[in-house]
């Protein structure tokens, strides 16, 4: 008999926050939604010839009690009060907590506090660095002054009721993560402030002050026991895969300075599953997650679950869905993610590696045990 985790509560421990405005536009608009891809052609031709959004149509359509079509499915959406559908669709997913990074979107998307009060579950906020360090960049006129603030706000993070920090670093620079001279830092932030001061903004995608900034993180988390999520494997185009392996964070972690920073991998390195699942299960300070990947890998959910649970301790695996925008994707990743374990565990009693006890245990400590303890929130 396959085990059933539907009733099972999700504590989704990495996404982002929803936007203010629910009704989607055009087709295309929804379409965007399920895809990495940045460029028209993709997002209009390609989409919806994918299995990711033929199948959530599907599964959306038998929810919404219409014909399994993209525009049948927004025809109902839009009848419904965007809030309600929200709520709908969050109740359905038994999702009790999320960690939200703010840090991806901006006036577009609903605050903490809005989105606290629009659904119904707990919230409690991720520090995305970078973002910070892109904002001070532009408010401070020089690097010390800049690092004092950068410094000051993440020994202040947990006190501000942020329960971990996140780096996008694989995004700009790479995961091989080195310490730069000062010097070197110094430089850097001279050049991203001129672009500050031309612009208006900056994006913060200089090296040696990325490297530098990072560090210094790691050093607060590293007094705070303070958990620090990394992304790694697959994203946008605005992306360099190779330098995304979470490999590239070995020498990170044999540094014995660093040893009581928890690391959370993001989106189970994808690709790079395996290579991800091996560091959970050689350091014990390292932490898997699944998100992104799941629901992006779709029928190849359950073999990703076989491979990060073939090597790596149950608890050291975190779910996690890396929605954001609408609440469907949520939902659907939240689904799937449990049928997708369902199958991997199911898999590990028919052997006689797990009883069904020990699967069930273990699902619960995925979903959503593992997360709470180690961010120290209430599931």
């Amino acid at each position: 008999m396959s085990l059933d985790l539907s009733v099972l509560p999700v504590l989704d421990h990495h996404c982002h926050s929803l936007l203010r405005r629910q009704a989607l536009s055009s087709l295309r608009e929804f379409q965007s939604f399920f895809s990495e891809g940045g460029d028209d052609t993709t997002r209009a031709r390609h989409v919806p010839s994918t299995i990711y959004f033929r199948w959530a149509i599907k599964e959306l359509a038998r929810f919404l009690g219409c014909e399994p079509t993209a525009e049948a499915v927004l025809v109902a959406r839009a009848a419904l009060p965007a809030r309600a559908w929200t709520e709908r669709l969050f109740r359905d997913a038994s999702i009790s907590v999320l960690l939200v990074d703010h840090g991806f979107q901006g006036a577009d998307t609903l605050t903490h506090g809005d989105l606290q009060e629009y659904l119904p579950c707990r919230i409690r906020p991720i520090l995305r660095l970078e973002t910070m360090a892109q904002d001070l960049i532009v408010e401070h006129e020089t690097f010390e002054r800049m690092v004092d603030a950068y410094v000051a706000a993440v020994v202040g993070a947990r006190a501000a009721g942020y329960v971990g920090l996140k780096s996008i670093v694989a995004y700009r620079t790479g995961l091989a993560v080195t310490r730069p001279a000062r010097g070197d830092a110094a430089r850097a932030f001279a050049e991203a402030k001129e672009r500050a001061r031309r612009d208006g903004a900056v994006r913060l995608a200089d090296k040696p002050l990325n490297d530098h900034l990072v560090l210094l993180a790691l050093e607060v988390a590293e007094a705070q026991r303070l958990p620090v999520q990394f992304h790694t494997g697959f994203g946008d185009a605005d992306l360099d895969l190779l330098w995304a392996n979470p490999l590239h964070l070995r020498p990170l972690l044999e540094r014995s300075r660093y040893r009581h920073v928890p690391f959370v991998l993001l989106h189970a390195g994808y690709p790079y599953v395996r290579e991800l699942g091996y560091l959970a299960s050689l350091y014990g300070n390292v932490f898997a997650d699944v998100g992104l990947a799941i629901p992006f890998v779709t029928i190849d959910i359950p073999a990703l679950w076989s491979q990060m649970l073939g090597l790596t301790a149950v608890s050291k695996v975190l779910f996690s869905t890396d929605a954001h925008s609408i609440p469907e994707i949520f939902w659907l990743a939240s689904r799937w993610g449990r049928w997708g374990l369902a199958r991997a565990l199911d898999g590990a009693v028919a052997c006689g590696a797990l009883t069904g006890a020990e699967a069930i245990e273990s699902a619960r400590a995925i979903l959503g045990g593992n997360a709470a303890r180690l961010y120290g929130v209430e599931f």
